[in-house]
């Protein structure tokens, strides 16, 4: 069953949420790699949401302390790197805060990786020391396509995923 952000109620989008979380536990349980997790909560995510246009991850380079470099996704070609600070993904790794966007073409320093983007969603992604490791990034073709619903499910998954142990 695929949601569509705009249509279904937020009730209905926070189950679908717990659904997926629950197969994505359940997928990852007992794999230990960084990449195969992230790419497994990108594809079952896009997936599991009509709404996602692109969704992934962008990573936290060591050897570029304040850069971002794109890491698992699924969708069109994303930006390769992103610096702390600048759009959408670099607000949320500068702040820590998730960034809910409801018209990216309104947020200061947009990063354009795709046109057909809309709004986005962005979520800080720690590990279990509480370094931030990456961001969870999701874009959508309509407006205010995510809400405070996508911002709790997304936080608690990926705290379930990445943080945890």
């Amino acid at each position: 069953m695929a949601y569509v952000a705009r249509t279904d109620r937020p009730a209905d989008k926070a189950a679908r949420y717990l659904e997926v979380e629950e197969e994505i536990l359940a997928v990852l349980d007992g794999e230990p790699n960084l990449t195969a997790r992230m790419a497994t909560v990108a594809s079952m995510l896009a997936d599991a949401f009509d709404a996602y246009f692109w969704t992934g991850f962008y990573v936290v380079d060591p050897a570029k302390p304040g850069e971002l470099v794109v890491g698992p996704y699924q969708g069109t070609l994303g930006c390769l790197r992103i610096p702390f600070g600048r759009g959408v993904c670099g607000a949320a790794a500068a702040t820590g805060q998730t960034q809910v966007v409801a018209d990216v073409h309104a947020f200061p320093g947009h990063i354009a990786c795709d046109s057909r983007s809309a709004s986005e969603i962005v979520v800080p992604v720690r590990d279990a020391s509480g370094a931030l490791i990456a961001v969870f990034d999701v874009d959508a073709t309509v407006p205010a396509a995510f809400d405070a619903v996508d911002a709790e499910a997304l936080e608690r998954i990926l705290g379930k995923v990445f943080a945890a142990g």
